[in-house]
């Protein structure tokens, strides 16, 4: 059963944070209490960033914060950002909220009980009887897997509308008590977004034809520790390891073999591998893994200059990117995330004529 991409979109928050202004406020805030700041400063201008986004302004993370408020935060900020780009989506599909069957909502960065989607089930007009998949955990990995569950309920529901949104609100996490590296890490590199997709079987009737394959996705064993959150009485902590660069050259391309075998696919089938770009040392260790020439992946480094490492939409971002410019044929969607896993979605991209006689 074909699965195809109706629609779609990216949301970013209002307020726009310069990487400058980031690192002149990580300078107040940990210059004169953690020693080695002055040397991991220089990661703010080596990281590719030029600007991100926040669901807060720059003022709040001078401020202290406990679960309460950081989690009322996350309620306001995630709720516009899932409307904002699930509303695009839809529009971008020519569907209806009142026409969704079932809504994917991915989010590792903030708790909502009932989730995102029943949250604002009003605003967007979704039925009483729509599916709800709310996914935890999932990390920078969330974009991938996320569509593959999309995929995947759409595949197994022929007809049905599959509305995945996924929204992350990473700087919340942001942390001046615990005086960590990977806390200097994530003030350089997160950022706040969303992004949204529509789902169906049915082929669409104009324009690029963009057919999802089956998932697949590789967790290595003993591999908790290099990345994931902290829990404590003051939120999340985040987890970096220092050596993701140095795992991804080792581990990558085997994981990729994998995928490709999955779907029936060679490495030379793959007209374009469309990635997560986690930092620009992950992208050029991704580059090197996959015998790729090195500045290919420019999607990849524009979206984290230009919006910085939103954890799971960003890779839909890139994807977004990559079909705006007119690219075409056989893609590979890839991302890392916590478990330590790797997540993968083969998808064409084609003419309705070239997809309908390869249907």
């Amino acid at each position: 059963m074909s699965v195809y991409l109706h629609g779609l979109s990216t949301a970013l928050p209002p307020h726009c944070l310069a990487q400058s202004e980031v690192r002149e406020r990580a300078e107040i805030i940990f210059g004169e209490t953690y020693p080695q700041f002055e040397r991991l400063s220089k990661t703010f201008d080596t990281a590719g960033i030029d600007r991100r986004y926040s669901v807060v302004p720059i003022d709040w993370f001078s401020e202290a914060h406990g679960w309460a408020d950081r989690n009322a935060a996350f309620m306001e900020g995630a709720k516009a950002l899932f409307i904002d780009a699930a509303q695009a989506a839809l529009d971008a599909a020519g569907w209806q909220g009142s026409e969704v069957d079932c809504v994917v909502t991915v989010c590792s960065t903030g708790l909502a009980t009932p989730s995102l989607e029943a949250q604002v089930l009003g605003e967007m007009g979704f039925r009483d009887d729509i599916m709800r998949v709310p996914i935890f955990g999932l990390g920078c990995a969330g974009g991938v897997s996320g569509l593959s569950t999309a995929q995947s309920i759409a595949a197994g529901r022929p007809g049905a509308k599959v509305l995945l949104v996924v929204v992350e609100t990473c700087s919340l996490s942001f942390r001046a008590d615990r005086m960590q590296k990977a806390d200097i890490v994530a003030a350089v590199l997160f950022a706040d977004g969303a992004a949204a997709a529509c789902i169906s079987t049915e082929a669409p009737g104009a324009g690029q034809v963009i057919s999802l394959g089956q998932g697949h996705q590789k967790t290595w064993p003993d591999t908790l520790d290099i990345m994931g959150w902290d829990v404590d009485e003051i939120g999340f902590g985040v987890i970096f390891d220092r050596s993701i660069p140095g795992f991804v050259n080792s581990e990558f391309a085997t994981a990729a073999e994998g995928a490709l075998r999955a779907a029936n696919l060679d490495h030379a089938d793959i007209d374009r591998y469309v990635c997560h770009p986690g930092g620009a040392k992950v992208v050029e260790a991704i580059e090197a893994a996959l015998h790729l020439e090195q500045g290919v992946l420019d999607a990849e480094r524009n979206v984290l200059r230009e919006a910085g490492n939103m954890s799971a939409p960003t890779m839909l971002f890139v994807m977004r990117a990559v079909l705006d410019a007119g690219k075409t044929g056989q893609m590979m969607g890839c991302a890392l995330g916590p478990g330590f896993t790797a997540s993968f979605l083969p998808f064409h991209v084609g003419p309705p004529q070239i997809e309908a006689e390869a249907a």
